[in-house]
Protein backbone atom coordinates (compact mmCIF):
# COMPACT_ATOMS: atom_id res chain seq x y z
CA UNK A 1 0.00 0.00 0.00
CA UNK A 2 1.31 3.43 -0.87
CA UNK A 3 0.15 6.79 0.29
CA UNK A 4 0.48 10.37 -0.82
CA UNK A 5 2.06 12.49 1.88
CA UNK A 6 0.59 15.88 2.58
CA UNK A 7 2.65 18.84 1.51
CA UNK A 8 4.91 20.53 4.04
CA UNK A 9 2.61 23.56 3.89
CA UNK A 10 -0.40 21.40 4.86
CA UNK A 11 1.55 19.66 7.63
CA UNK A 12 2.72 23.04 8.92
CA UNK A 13 -0.86 24.33 9.01
CA UNK A 14 -2.26 21.20 10.68
CA UNK A 15 0.50 20.42 13.16
CA UNK A 16 3.79 22.30 13.20
CA UNK A 17 2.36 25.81 13.41
CA UNK A 18 -1.10 25.03 14.79
CA UNK A 19 -1.88 26.49 18.19
CA UNK A 20 -4.94 27.23 20.27
CA UNK A 21 -6.06 30.82 19.76
CA UNK A 22 -7.54 33.11 22.38
CA UNK A 23 -8.86 35.90 20.17
CA UNK A 24 -11.07 35.93 17.12
CA UNK A 25 -11.78 38.28 14.25
CA UNK A 26 -15.17 39.99 14.55
CA UNK A 27 -16.53 38.17 11.51
CA UNK A 28 -19.66 36.05 11.26
CA UNK A 29 -19.51 32.39 10.22
CA UNK A 30 -22.34 31.37 7.94
CA UNK A 31 -24.46 28.29 8.44
CA UNK A 32 -23.29 27.18 4.98
CA UNK A 33 -19.66 27.34 6.15
CA UNK A 34 -20.50 25.30 9.27
CA UNK A 35 -22.29 22.71 7.13
CA UNK A 36 -19.28 22.57 4.81
CA UNK A 37 -17.02 22.06 7.84
CA UNK A 38 -19.24 19.25 9.14
CA UNK A 39 -19.32 17.55 5.74
CA UNK A 40 -15.51 17.61 5.67
CA UNK A 41 -14.85 15.96 9.03
CA UNK A 42 -17.94 13.84 9.72
CA UNK A 43 -16.57 10.56 8.33
CA UNK A 44 -13.13 10.73 9.94
CA UNK A 45 -12.15 7.25 11.15
CA UNK A 46 -13.47 6.01 14.48
CA UNK A 47 -13.63 2.53 16.01
CA UNK A 48 -16.00 0.43 13.89
CA UNK A 49 -16.95 3.66 12.06
CA UNK A 50 -19.26 4.20 15.03
CA UNK A 51 -19.32 8.02 14.71
CA UNK A 52 -20.78 8.64 18.20
CA UNK A 53 -20.03 12.37 18.09
CA UNK A 54 -22.93 14.82 18.15
CA UNK A 55 -22.49 18.56 17.67
CA UNK A 56 -24.27 21.72 18.69
CA UNK A 57 -23.10 24.83 16.86
CA UNK A 58 -23.70 27.84 19.10
CA UNK A 59 -23.78 31.23 17.36
CA UNK A 60 -26.37 33.56 18.84
CA UNK A 61 -25.81 35.72 21.91
CA UNK A 62 -28.83 34.06 23.54
CA UNK A 63 -27.45 30.56 22.98
CA UNK A 64 -24.00 31.61 24.22
CA UNK A 65 -25.60 33.04 27.37
CA UNK A 66 -27.11 29.62 28.09
CA UNK A 67 -23.69 28.03 27.63
CA UNK A 68 -21.81 30.40 29.97
CA UNK A 69 -22.63 28.61 33.28
CA UNK A 70 -21.00 25.43 31.94
CA UNK A 71 -17.71 27.12 31.03
CA UNK A 72 -14.50 27.48 32.94
CA UNK A 73 -14.11 31.18 33.76
CA UNK A 74 -11.04 31.46 31.55
CA UNK A 75 -13.03 30.33 28.51
CA UNK A 76 -15.81 32.91 28.81
CA UNK A 77 -14.06 35.67 26.81
CA UNK A 78 -13.25 33.28 23.96
CA UNK A 79 -16.81 31.99 23.70
CA UNK A 80 -18.21 35.52 23.88
CA UNK A 81 -15.96 36.72 21.05
CA UNK A 82 -16.08 33.63 18.82
CA UNK A 83 -18.41 33.68 15.83
CA UNK A 84 -19.36 30.10 16.66
CA UNK A 85 -18.68 27.64 19.44
CA UNK A 86 -19.17 23.92 18.99
CA UNK A 87 -20.32 21.62 21.77
CA UNK A 88 -19.01 18.12 21.08
CA UNK A 89 -21.12 15.48 22.78
CA UNK A 90 -21.65 11.77 22.25
CA UNK A 91 -24.52 9.39 21.67
CA UNK A 92 -24.42 6.17 23.70
CA UNK A 93 -26.89 4.66 21.23
CA UNK A 94 -24.27 4.65 18.47
CA UNK A 95 -24.07 0.80 18.42
CA UNK A 96 -27.59 0.76 16.96
CA UNK A 97 -26.11 2.18 13.74
CA UNK A 98 -23.17 -0.21 13.47
CA UNK A 99 -24.89 -2.68 11.14
CA UNK A 100 -24.88 0.01 8.43
CA UNK A 101 -21.78 1.95 9.53
CA UNK A 102 -19.60 -1.15 9.89
CA UNK A 103 -21.05 -4.00 7.81
CA UNK A 104 -17.83 -6.07 7.91
CA UNK A 105 -19.12 -8.09 10.86
CA UNK A 106 -21.59 -7.76 13.70
CA UNK A 107 -19.82 -5.12 15.79
CA UNK A 108 -23.12 -4.22 17.46
CA UNK A 109 -23.01 -7.61 19.19
CA UNK A 110 -19.69 -6.63 20.81
CA UNK A 111 -21.41 -3.72 22.55
CA UNK A 112 -24.65 -5.58 23.23
CA UNK A 113 -22.66 -8.28 25.04
CA UNK A 114 -20.74 -5.75 27.14
CA UNK A 115 -22.77 -2.57 27.80
CA UNK A 116 -20.04 -1.23 30.11
CA UNK A 117 -17.81 -0.47 27.12
CA UNK A 118 -20.37 1.70 25.30
CA UNK A 119 -19.83 4.96 27.18
CA UNK A 120 -16.01 4.82 27.21
CA UNK A 121 -16.02 4.03 23.49
CA UNK A 122 -18.46 6.87 22.80
CA UNK A 123 -16.39 9.32 24.85
CA UNK A 124 -13.07 8.29 23.29
CA UNK A 125 -14.33 8.31 19.71
CA UNK A 126 -16.34 11.53 20.01
CA UNK A 127 -13.19 13.17 21.42
CA UNK A 128 -11.35 11.95 18.34
CA UNK A 129 -14.12 13.41 16.19
CA UNK A 130 -13.73 16.71 18.04
CA UNK A 131 -10.06 16.67 17.06
CA UNK A 132 -11.05 16.04 13.44
CA UNK A 133 -13.34 19.07 13.68
CA UNK A 134 -10.45 21.23 14.92
CA UNK A 135 -8.18 20.03 12.11
CA UNK A 136 -10.90 20.58 9.52
CA UNK A 137 -11.52 24.11 10.77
Amino acid sequence: MSFNALSDAALDQLFRQARTVHAFKPEAVSDATLRQLYELFKWGPTAFNGQPGRYVFVKSAEAKAKLMPALSPGNVPQVESAAATVIVAYDTRFPEHLPTQFPGYDAKAVFDANPAIVEPAAFRNSSLQGAYLILAA
